[in-house]
C-alpha cells in the first residue's frame, strides 16, 4: 500500500493501479482509499495548499488543497477516461487511465493510440473558482503559518522543462504531448505520445506567450484581491457545488502550459491536426475557459468540503459538542463585555450604540419564509463625525474581528463605474463577477459619509438598487441578459452615515458621541488595546464566527410574555408598537440571548431589549428635534 509521501506526491500511480486491477469498481475502491488517507488530519496538513505558497514551489501531478469560492460554472468538459498506449518496439498495447489529468501522458518508448476503439471518452465538470472574497489578512496569514509543508522552490517548472525535452528528442515518437480533441475551450484531455504531425515542441513554445502581452481578466468580485483562481475540476456528483459556494479542496495540481489559450493566435492550445474553425467556441470563449495555467491551475477533485467558515481558529465543522464551542459559551458573558468595552471606545463613548454594533455582527439569515429572510439585521449608525478616516477605522477594527469584509465607498463615481450584480457574458460564455457576488456571512460596510452631490447615470440607478433589493430582501439579480434570476444570499449590512441614510435598514441608531474625536489617539487605544492584552483578540474572533451560527429557541411561555406586551402597548395606540417594531425586537432578543451564550430567551434579555429599543427611538425624536444636531 503506496505510503505517505507515494499518494500525496505521486496520486496518479494510484490511480493506475486501482486501474490495472481491472475491477468493474476500481474507482469505488479508489474513492475509498483516498478518503480513508483524508480523513487522518495528521496527513492531511501535509498536503500544500495553494492558497499559501507560489505555484513554482508545487510539484505538478501532486496533491494540493485549495480554499476559494466557486464563482463560475462550466459546462461539462469531455477528456480520455481510458486510453490505449502502444511500445514502439514490441508493438505491445497497454490501457491507461485518463482520470484526474489533463495530459495523456506515456513512457518515451510509447505512443498514445488516439484512433483505438478500445479508448472511452468521459465528462466532468468544470468550475471557476476564486479566493475568498473579502477574506481577512489575518485568516490569511494564520492559515499560511499553519501550513505545514516544505515544498521544493521550482519543482513545477523543472518538470515543465523535462516533458519539453522529451517532446523535443524523437518527434513524434518521443512521448510529447499531442492532445486529441479540444473541450470547453481547453485541451480537456491531452496526449502524450506522437500520433500527430508537426512538431509537439513548436506548439508548447507558441502557447508560453508572455501573459503581460494581453492581461488576463480573472474575474474576481472585489477588487484588488489576491490570490490564486483555480479550474476545479469535479469527477463525482457533479452538482454537488453551487455558485457562491466556500469550499476546501484536495485535488490533483496540473499546471502544463500547452493547456493556454492566448487571444494573441488562434492556433494556440489548439493540436496540429484540428483547426481552430472546427471547434464551436470562439477564440473569446476559449481565452476564458482555458487560461495560463501559470496564472490559473487546474485542480482535479479527490474530496471537495463545503466551508461554513474560513476561521483557521476552530474545526471546519464545528458542532456544539466540540471542546473550542462548549469553553466558549462558559466564557461567552466575559468575552462579550471585553467586545462591548472595544467597541464603545470605536463609538466615542457612546455605549447604546456599541450595543447594536455588537448584535450586528452576530446577526445571520437562518431560514427563509416565502420572500422573507429570518435573522437578517441590516445597521445604519447615522451621525457619524465628518472626518477622513473615521469610517475607515471602524471598518479596520470590524475587520480584524470577522473572518470575511468589504468597505465600499458610496461614492458617485463607484456607484456609476462599478458592476454590483454579475452579468452573463454570452461571447465569452462566462459569468462576470459583481462586487455583490460574495458568499455568506460576508460583512459589507457601505460608507455613505462619502457621498458628494452629482447625477446618477443609468449605471448608478440599478446599483442602488440592488444595493436595496441586498438589504430588504438578502437577494441579488444576477444579469443573464434576457433575463434576472435571483440568487439568495446572506450578507451583513453596515450603512455609516451623517444623516439618516438614503438606504434602508432594519435598524437606525444615531451615534452620540460621549467626547470629541482625536482620529490619531482613537486610532492608537484601538491598536494598543488589540496588541497589549487588553482584549484578547483570538477570543473575540472566535465568538463572533461561534456564535452567529448557534441555535436559538424561544420558548412557549416566553412567546406569551412577548404576546402579551405587545397587546398591552397597543392598547391605547396601535401606533405604539408596529409588526416592524415587534420584529425588530424579536431579532434583537435572539441575537441579546445569543451573545451572552444562552440558547433560550429569558424576562431579564427581554426587558433589557425593550429598554434599549427605548433609549433609541428617544435619541432619534431628540435628533429630529434639534435638526440633527446630537
Amino acid at each position: 500500500m503506496p505510503g505517505v509521501q507515494d499518494w500525496i506526491n505521486h496520486p496518479l500511480e494510484v490511480v493506475q493501479g486501482y486501474f490495472d486491477a481491472e475491477e468493474s469498481t476500481w474507482t469505488c475502491k479508489l474513492n475509498k482509499f483516498f478518503e480513508g488517507k483524508l480523513q487522518n488530519s495528521e496527513a492531511l496538513t501535509m498536503i500544500p495548499s495553494v492558497n499559501n505558497r507560489s505555484l513554482h514551489q508545487l510539484k505538478p501531478n501532486s496533491l494540493v488543497r485549495y480554499r476559494g469560492m466557486v464563482q463560475d460554472m462550466f459546462d461539462p468538459e469531455f477528456y480520455l477516461g481510458v486510453y490505449e498506449v502502444e511500445d514502439n518496439a514490441t508493438g505491445a498495447k497497454k490501457l491507461k487511465s485518463g482520470r484526474y489529468q489533463d495530459i495523456a501522458t506515456c513512457a518515451p518508448t510509447h505512443k498514445v493510440n488516439v484512433e483505438s476503439t478500445r479508448n472511452v471518452t468521459m465528462d466532468r465538470q468544470t468550475y471557476y473558482c476564486v479566493p475568498v472574497p473579502g477574506e481577512s489578512d489575518w485568516v490569511k496569514q494564520m492559515f499560511t503559518e499553519s501550513d505545514r509543508v516544505q515544498c521544493t522552490p521550482g519543482s513545477s517548472k523543472t518538470t515543465v522543462r523535462e516533458k519539453r525535452a522529451l517532446d523535443q528528442d524523437g518527434n513524434n515518437q518521443s512521448g510529447g504531448s499531442v492532445p486529441p480533441a479540444p473541450a470547453n475551450g481547453e485541451n480537456a484531455m491531452e496526449s502524450s505520445g506522437g500520433t500527430s504531425q508537426g512538431n509537439p515542441s513548436n506548439q508548447r513554445q507558441t502557447s508560453e506567450i508572455p501573459a503581460a502581452l494581453s492581461p488576463i481578466d480573472l474575474n474576481f468580485p472585489l477588487p484588488d484581491e489576491k490570490g490564486p483562481a483555480c479550474l476545479v475540476k469535479v469527477y463525482e456528483d457533479n452538482d454537488c457545488l453551487k455558485l457562491n459556494d466556500v469550499v476546501e479542496i484536495v485535488g490533483v495540481f496540473s499546471v502544463d502550459p500547452s493547456l493556454a489559450v492566448f487571444p494573441e493566435s488562434s492556433t494556440n492550445g489548439h493540436p496540429d491536426f484540428i483547426s481552430p474553425g472546427d471547434t464551436m467556441e470562439g477564440i473569446e470563449e476559449q481565452t476564458a475557459h482555458s487560461p495560463p495555467p501559470s496564472l490559473v491551475p487546474r485542480i482535479h477533485v479527490i474530496k471537495v468540503t463545503k466551508l461554513h467558515h474560513v476561521n483557521p481558529l476552530l474545526p471546519t465543522s464545528l458542532q456544539a459538542t466540540d471542546k473550542a464551542v462548549t469553553e466558549m459559551l462558559q466564557d461567552a458573558g466575559r468575552i462579550r463585555d471585553q467586545l462591548r468595552w472595544l467597541l464603545k471606545q470605536l463609538m466615542l463613548g457612546d455605549d447604546l450604540t456599541a450595543d447594536y454594533l455588537l448584535l450586528h455582527l452576530l446577526s445571520n439569515v437562518y431560514a427563509r419564509r416565502d420572500v422573507c429572510a429570518l435573522g437578517k439585521w441590516s445597521l445604519n449608525i447615522s451621525g457619524c463625525p465628518n472626518i477622513p478616516g473615521y469610517t475607515k477605522l471602524i471598518y479596520e477594527v470590524i475587520q480584524q474581528l470577522v473572518t470575511r469584509s468589504h468597505m465600499l465607498s458610496l461614492t458617485l463615481g463607484n456607484l456609476n463605474t462599478l458592476r454590483l450584480c454579475p452579468k452573463k457574458d454570452y461571447t465569452a460564455n462566462r459569468l462576470k463577477a459583481g462586487v455583490l457576488q460574495l458568499s455568506e456571512r460576508t460583512h459589507l460596510v457601505l460608507d455613505e459619509t462619502v457621498m458628494e452631490s452629482g447625477q446618477l447615470d443609468t449605471n448608478g440607478v440599478q446599483n442602488v438598487t440592488a444595493i436595496e433589493n441586498a438589504i430588504l430582501w438578502q437577494k441579488v439579480d444576477y444579469d443573464f441578459e434576457f433575463h434576472k434570476s435571483e440568487f439568495p444570499t446572506n450578507l451583513k449590512f453596515l450603512v455609516l452615515s451623517e444623516g439618516k441614510s438614503l438606504l434602508p435598514s432594519d435598524c437606525h441608531i444615531r451615534l452620540q458621541k460621549q467626547e470629541e474625536l482625536d482620529l490619531d489617539r482613537l486610532r492608537s487605544t484601538m491598536q494598543d488595546a488589540m496588541t497589549s492584552g487588553n482584549v484578547n483578540l483570538r477570543q473575540l474572533r472566535c465568538y463572533v464566527t461561534i456564535l452567529e451560527s448557534m441555535d436559538y429557541d424561544l420558548t412557549q411561555d416566553m412567546q406569551k410574555i412577548v404576546e402579551q406586551d405587545f397587546v398591552e402597548v397597543r392598547r391605547d395606540n396601535r401606533d405604539n408598537m408596529t409588526q416592524q417594531d415587534l420584529h425588530n425586537l424579536l431579532i434583537m432578543s435572539r441575537l441579546m440571548t445569543v451573545s451572552s451564550g444562552e440558547t433560550k430567551l429569558s424576562c431579564t434579555t427581554w426587558e433589557r431589549v425593550k429598554r434599549m429599543e427605548t433609549a433609541r427611538k428617544a435619541r432619534l425624536r431628540a435628533a429630529d428635534t434639534t435638526g440633527g444636531q446630537s
